[in-house]
Order: structure tokens, then sequence, then C-alpha cells
């Protein structure tokens, strides 16, 4: 199967970019947008010099407690770098969600109790509150994980936006906050 079939069957359509805006990211932003993808993997992400970020990252099914995802988070996690990716909140119909956190959580990330992110999607015209999770090697603070949640949605999740889709993503200021009051750590419990 295919790399993207792969991403499309696991991942909600409202998180996820149409083929043609990935290829052009690889293509365009190939310096800092990669795909690491094996028999039984796929993962999206972009390196920086500041960061990473983990746009997608798919295990198969029949890999899953194998260690292959840690194995892949820990091959990021040795470039000594912060690492950052987006979350659904828990949904107990869909025990993926828990599984997930769980797994994140056990790998060391945090949750960014203070940065707010509700996106919409130009697939279901849905706005999609989503969680901020980020692994910080050195104590790196939610102010420079939101900067670096900033950079990454006005250069690759909105890249040629209005050229792939028809139309524009909201502006950065609408979409992230680093201000949210509500603050509930996702992970507390998991």
């Amino acid at each position: 199967m295919h790399w993207y079939e792969k991403l499309k069957d696991y991942f909600p359509v409202e998180e996820m970019k149409s083929q043609k805006h990935m290829e052009i990211l690889l293509k365009d932003k190939g310096d800092i947008y990669h795909k690491d993808e094996g028999p039984k993997h796929v993962m999206m992400y972009v390196e920086t010099d500041e960061f990473i970020f983990i746009d997608y990252l798919f295990v198969s099914s029949e890999a899953r407690g194998e260690g292959l995802g840690a194995q892949l988070i820990q091959k990021l996690k040795d470039k000594g770098k912060p690492i950052i990716l987006e979350v659904e909140p828990v949904d107990y119909e869909d025990t993926d969600t828990e599984k997930r956190l769980r797994f994140y959580k056990r790998a060391g990330f945090e949750h960014a109790v203070s940065i707010g992110y509700n996106r919409r999607s130009l697939a279901t015209n849905e706005v999609n509150a989503m969680e901020i999770l980020y692994w910080a090697p050195n104590g790196e603070s939610e102010d420079i994980i939101y900067e670096s949640m900033k950079k990454t949605y006005e250069s690759i999740h909105t890249y040629k936006d209005e050229e792939l889709y028809g139309e524009q993503y909201e502006p950065v200021e609408k979409v992230l906050k680093n201000d949210r009051e509500d603050g509930k750590d996702v992970l507390e419990g998991i």
C-alpha cells in the first residue's frame, strides 16, 4: 500500500493534508520536511535547527506492541532537540486516542497546557480542538514550544494552501493561543 494511503486510512479526514500537499512539501521543503517509511510504518516530520515536529506517525496494527513506535521516537530524541506533535483530545468512543496519549506519556512527552490550538479543517469546514504534546530535552519552556508551533503552522500546514485547497487556512493568531486558562493536563490520569 502507498504511504499516503496508509496515513489516510488511519488519520481522520479533518487532520489530513492532501497527498499533493505532502508531496509538494517533500519537494519544495525537502531540507526540513521528511518522510521515514518502512513496511510497517510511515513518519512525516519537520526538522529545523531548533526543533522537530512530528506531522504524522503511523505504525501498522500488526506491528503494534513490537516497540517500533518507541524506536522511531528514540531516533528523533537522539537528535537532542525539542519534539512537538499535535494529538486529538481523548475520545472515549475511539480507544485509539487514549492509547496514543498513553504511548506519548510513556515516551516522556508533556502536555503544553498553556497552548490552545483550534484549527478549521478545509476538508470538513469544522473547527477541531487539538492538543500539543512536547518532549523537551533541555527543559525548553512552553513559550519556546509555542513559537516553534507557530513556525510549523505558517511554513508547513498553510504552505500553498490557497493553491492546493482553493482557500486559505485561518491566520496563526486565530488558531494558536498561548494563554489558555483551562489548562487541564490531558496526560494526567492516563
